[in-house]
C-alpha cells in the first residue's frame, strides 16, 4: 500500500460533485477536509522516505487519517 494515494477524491470519486460543494459551503467540513489533506501529506512524505520517524508515529497519523475519512465520509453521505 505504500505510495498509494488516499486523497479524498481519489478514494471517493462518485462524490466529487459532493465534496466540492461541502467544501465551499461548510465550514466544518472544509477545516476536516484541509487537516485530512495535511495529514494524508504527511503520511505519504514519511512512506516514501522523504520523512524519517518512528513507526509508532506513523500508525498515529495513519489512524488520525482514517478517523478524518470517516467523519468527512459521514458528513458527504448525509449531504
Amino acid at each position: 500500500m505504500l505510495n498509494e494515494k488516499h486523497d479524498l477524491i481519489h478514494e471517493l470519486p462518485e462524490y466529487r460533485d459532493t465534496i466540492h460543494t461541502l467544501k465551499i459551503s461548510d465550514n466544518h467540513f472544509s477545516r476536516l477536509f484541509d487537516e485530512y489533506h495535511k495529514v494524508d501529506h504527511e503520511v505519504h512524505r514519511i512512506e516514501t522516505g522523504v520523512e524519517n520517524t518512528s513507526d509508532e508515529y506513523l500508525e498515529e497519523k495513519k489512524k488520525l487519517r482514517l478517523h478524518l475519512k470517516d467523519e468527512l465520509f459521514q458528513i458527504i453521505k448525509n449531504a
